[in-house]
């Protein structure tokens, strides 16, 4: 068994800059993995949602987010969040709002998260309105899409 673990470390050069795809899958199958969900909200516009298509989650809106990598600040991937799937920088809450439990029983992949809700705010205030926003994949909602991916339900409190 050693040695299988071994052979496996052989092919993580770092895992602070990320896994390969097949190690990844391979912890996600062993262990939960810890994620940041960002709450943006404007008073005009609604709650800010990011559009996800893929085979683990399917097709619909999401709150923005991100796995936590090894060694990883929780601020650090709130930002890099913010900056990958928003092309903004955020500032967000010292603590969450939230934490919660995700389990999919009915995936093998991708199936068990501990989530951490953060609220997030701009730093440009008028980053995003649904009015200029060119990015039809970033929108904002004032009430539950019916699209909403069905992990994001539990947040469904933060439409106004």
């Amino acid at each position: 068994m050693k040695f299988l673990i071994n052979e496996l470390e052989s092919h993580i050069k770092n895992p602070e800059d990320g896994l390969t795809d097949d190690i990844f899958y391979l912890v996600g199958r062993l262990t939960p993995f810890v994620n940041v969900d960002l709450l943006i909200r404007d008073p005009e516009y609604g709650t800010l949602l990011t559009w996800r298509d893929d085979i683990y989650c399917g097709k619909g809106w999401h709150f923005p987010g991100g796995i936590i990598r090894f060694r990883e600040n929780i601020s650090d991937r709130i930002k890099k969040v913010a900056s990958l799937e928003l092309n903004s920088e955020v500032v967000s809450s010292n603590a969450p709002l939230e934490v919660n439990e995700v389990i999919v029983k009915e995936l093998k992949e991708r199936s068990h998260f501990i989530s951490l809700l953060y609220e997030c705010t701009f730093l440009n205030s008028d980053v995003f309105n649904n009015a200029n926003n060119k990015n039809k994949n970033i929108k904002y909602f004032k009430t539950v899409p019916v699209d909403l991916l069905p992990a994001h339900y539990i947040y469904k409190k933060y439409f106004f």
